[in-house]
């Protein structure tokens, strides 16, 4: 059963181990790619746009404001297909380790673009915040804060900040991990998480977080 207990020793190992660090990565190469593309895979911004904003309706994630290895470890995944996408995997397939880096330096330095929210009723925002900053432990339910931090502003690349992301995405990975179409963070747990929620609830935990400011990890909206 994922208890208390387990999911805080669980969290307090990925918090003590958080991920290797990255260098630094040549940025502007990383912004040839991601303008440009590799000359195999389309450029990054086909789908992102040119500020790396994403596109809500379409499930295309904002980048800036994510960690450099986070984004990193998704491409990886992306293109060994621990993360399954057909069309992110083709695009990927071809860049090399220092690639990999480089584009992930050049979104993680981006500014944050305006992220305009959308409306949601009252209830369902305010049942997406109790999920987001309680949750619901007679469920053995974690709040998104639990591991994601103070006002979901991400911790490191194990938890990366989800408040300002689109919420058409939130809701496509909470299903992808409830189905068990998405397994690819640390000891699957968001996976435990999201098997625990209902539809309306992964409705509104979404409209919620995406509705929130991007948040520095130091505090702040950016």
């Amino acid at each position: 059963m994922f208890g208390i207990r387990m999911f805080a020793a669980l969290t307090a190992g990925l918090a003590l181990s958080g991920g290797a660090a990255l260098a630094a990565g040549d940025v502007a190469n990383g912004e040839k790619i991601a303008l440009q593309g590799d000359g195999v895979g389309a450029p990054c911004i086909a789908c992102h746009g040119p500020d790396g904003a994403g596109v809500d309706e379409a499930g295309f994630p904002r980048l800036p404001g994510l960690p450099a290895d986070y984004i990193a470890k998704q491409i990886r995944d992306y293109k060994s297909g621990a993360r399954n996408n057909p069309v992110m995997q083709a695009n990927l397939s071809s860049l090399s380790e220092a690639q990999i880096v480089d584009v992930a330096a050049y979104y993680a330095g981006l500014p944050v673009p305006a992220m305009p929210g959308k409306p949601a009723p009252a209830e369902a925002m305010a049942l997406g915040e109790k999920l987001a900053t309680q949750g619901d432990w007679s469920r053995h339910l974690p709040a998104c804060e639990s591991c994601h931090g103070p006002g979901s502003a991400g911790v490191d690349a194990n938890f990366p900040g989800i408040a300002g992301q689109h919420a058409t995405y939130i809701r496509q990975q909470l299903e992808a991990w409830r189905q068990g179409a998405r397994a690819n963070d640390p000891l699957d747990v968001m996976s435990a998480v999201a098997e625990r929620l209902t539809e309306a609830e992964i409705d509104a935990v979404a409209a919620y977080l995406a509705a929130q400011p991007v948040q520095s990890a130091q505090g702040g909206a950016k």
